[in-house]
């Protein structure tokens, strides 16, 4: 009944030390034996994806920043990014910085050796300053970014409190209404929360769409799996939208079906759900 098996990393691919358990990943790989084909749509950075497709074995496409990029594991060959207008851009630095947040921005950029773009160490928030200690090598300054971006820019985001980020999600809804898809999000790897920011349509779920174009597969062939609010997209667009146990309420109350927690190896009960039918 599905053909395509669309799998959030943190919180619901790996349990909350950040590890792919092998009951997890033996489900995966007999799901690929039985032909069913497998994507990763993620928060996280291409490169920081990446080290999960090896252990798992199989040819899974990678949907990183929350569905703003697209890359092959095999070839790092790009398949899809976002297109996030200059003059989108440049209004999306003006509102975050005069509310006074620094800005990480996202270039396809795996192929040069680093994944983001950051204007500077100095006076940065204790949130931003983990991001960075905690990636190291992975960014590259740049001084004239806020007034010159690179032209590769496609996603980004700001980091701070929760009711900062919340804060902020609201000034630039309110600045560029329909132009933006953004949402707060913490990540388990860190104490800050994000606002992240993408082009309006460029979700998990717009990510899953394009994938499974290309193989000719249906909605309602979709099963989709993840735990936070980036995910709800691609829950509510597939054929089975499947909410973790330790997911975020909102989550739940828009999924089919409640999985274990990530803890219990419940990716693994899905993958039972799938090839038993039900």
């Amino acid at each position: 009944m599905y053909r395509l098996l669309a799998l959030d990393i943190d919180g619901t691919l790996v349990n909350s030390r950040d590890e792919l358990t092998p009951g997890v990943r033996d489900a995966l790989q007999e799901a690929a034996a039985e032909g069913i084909r497998i994507v990763l749509a993620t928060g996280r950075r291409y490169s920081r994806a990446l080290p999960l497709v090896e252990p798992l074995g199989i040819d899974a496409p990678i949907i990183s920043a929350s569905g703003a990029l697209i890359k092959c594991p095999l070839s790092h060959r790009t398949l899809h990014v976002a297109a996030l207008s200059r003059a989108d851009l440049l209004k999306t630095l003006e509102v975050t910085t005069k509310r006074g947040h620094d800005a990480v921005l996202y270039g396809d950029t795996y192929d040069q050796g680093f994944d983001y773009y950051f204007h500077s160490f100095d006076g940065i928030c204790p949130e931003l300053g983990q991001y960075h200690a905690l990636n190291e090598g992975c960014g590259r300054v740049t001084p004239d970014l806020y007034a010159n971006p690179p032209e590769d820019v496609f996603a980004g985001f700001a980091m701070g409190s929760r009711s900062e980020m919340l804060a902020l999600d609201d000034a630039l809804q309110a600045a560029l209404p329909g132009r933006l898809y953004t949402h707060v999000i913490r990540s388990p790897r860190y104490d800050g929360f994000m606002c992240e920011i993408a082009p309006a349509g460029a979700t998990k779920w717009s990510g899953v769409r394009y994938v499974a174009d290309l193989w000719g597969i249906a909605d309602e062939e979709i099963c989709a799996v993840g735990d936070d609010v980036n995910d709800l997209p691609m829950l509510v667009g597939s054929g089975l939208g499947v909410a973790m146990g330790n997911a975020v309420d909102e989550l739940k109350q828009a999924a089919d079906r409640i999985a274990p927690h990530h803890d219990e190896d419940g990716l693994a009960e899905v993958v039972r759900w799938i090839l038993a039918g039900k």
